[in-house]
Formats: C-alpha cells, sequence, structure tokens
C-alpha cells in the first residue's frame, strides 16, 4: 500500500501516529462518548476508530470486544474521506458493502453512521460512530447530534496531541518521543525488522 500512497495520505498517516493514540489501553474519557452514542441512539454498537495504514483500531468499543479490523473491510475508511456524517441506511442494499464479511456474517451489520474525527492540524484520522444489526432511518437531527458529540471526541484528541509536542517547534516532546519510540520499538520487535535511532542536535534553537 505504501508505493501507492498518495501525499496526502501519508500526511494523514503521520498525524496518526504523532497522536500517539494507537494500541493505548482504554480511557474513560473517550469510552464516556461510544457509551453516550449508544444509548443517545439505541445502538448495540459505538466506536472510536483510528484508521491506521492497513487496520482499523478502535480506541473505544462498546457492544463488541474488538479492538482492530482490517482496513479494507472497515466502513470507517469510507467516512474519513467525506466532511460529513457518513450514513449506510442499509448496507445489504449498498454495492460497496453488501457482499463486506460484517454483512454478510458476524456481527451482520446493516446500518452504520460514522461523524470523522480530526486532529488538529485538521487530518481526519478516524470516526465516532454506531452500528445496528438492523436497516434504520437517520435524520438531519441525528446527524447533527452525532456531530456534537465528536466535537467533543476531537477535544479530547487535541488535548492528548499537546500533551506530547513541544510548543515552539510542534515536534514531539519528551513524552511524545519516548511513546513513539516504544511503539516503534515493539512494531519492529513483533515483524522482526531491524531498527536504527538517528540523533540531531540543534544548535541556538530557540533564538
Amino acid at each position: 500500500m505504501a508505493n501507492s500512497m498518495s501525499e496526502q495520505e501519508r500526511k494523514r498517516i503521520e498525524a496518526v501516529r504523532a497522536l500517539c493514540i494507537l494500541d493505548t489501553a482504554p480511557e474513560e474519557r473517550f469510552d464516556r462518548f461510544t457509551r453516550v452514542v449508544k444509548r443517545l441512539f439505541n445502538a448495540p454498537h459505538a466506536y472510536i476508530s483510528i484508521v491506521d495504514t492497513d487496520r482499523q483500531w478502535f480506541k473505544s468499543a462498546d457492544g463488541l470486544n474488538v479492538t482492530e479490523t482490517p482496513r479494507a473491510l472497515s466502513f470507517c475508511t469510507h467516512a474519513i474521506r467525506e466532511d460529513q456524517v457518513m450514513v449506510v441506511n442499509h448496507t445489504a442494499q449498498d454495492t460497496r458493502f453488501s457482499d463486506n464479511p460484517f454483512v454478510t456474517g458476524e456481527p451482520h451489520i446493516r446500518f452504520y453512521a460514522g461523524c470523522p474525527l480530526h486532529e488538529a492540524n485538521g487530518y481526519r484520522v478516524g470516526t465516532l460512530c454506531i452500528t445496528d444489526t438492523k436497516p434504520r432511518d437517520f435524520s438531519d437531527e441525528d446527524r447533527g447530534l452525532l456531530a456534537d458529540v465528536a466535537s467533543m471526541a476531537e477535544q479530547e484528541l487535541a488535548s492528548m496531541q499537546l500533551a506530547t509536542l513541544d510548543e515552539l517547534t510542534k515536534l514531539s516532546n519528551r513524552r511524545g518521543f519516548l511513546h513513539l519510540a516504544e511503539h516503534s520499538s515493539e512494531f519492529c520487535q513483533r515483524l522482526g525488522l531491524p531498527a536504527a535511532l538517528m540523533v540531531i542536535d540543534v544548535d541556538g534553537l530557540k533564538p
């Protein structure tokens, strides 16, 4: 996928990695949003998904015991291409999803609504979404409510980002670097890949 990745997508993936959120433990501050929209729309499943290079990873998942799915099968890959809430009223009648394994098999998704989540620089890094096992309507008011909750979730993403970035350079601070280094090291170990570290010292940075 890397060879065919567009420049915009490359920058989006960089924004995802800069959040330092992938593969982190569940947190109540994100779980509250999935809990709220699940109850608000009486939906069996609600997620906060982060769309990585080849997977969809869930920071929060209420209703299903799952942490990630292949990106090629995810509804959220389509949702992050749009600025507004994406709604699929009947997945089995939508040619994009009718043969999706999550539609034809467990959990038999028949409805999807997802609102893109933006990081501080405006890149769409994931979604706040709900799914249902039966087709359903989703009004303009419903779209607005989902977008409102998504906006609050974006504020939490922004607070995470600010906690790991240097205010002057907008590069990773010590906390952000250590998190990225740990994640990269575990990734290389898991795949048996070599790793290297390059250190650059900048004199007179502040001037």
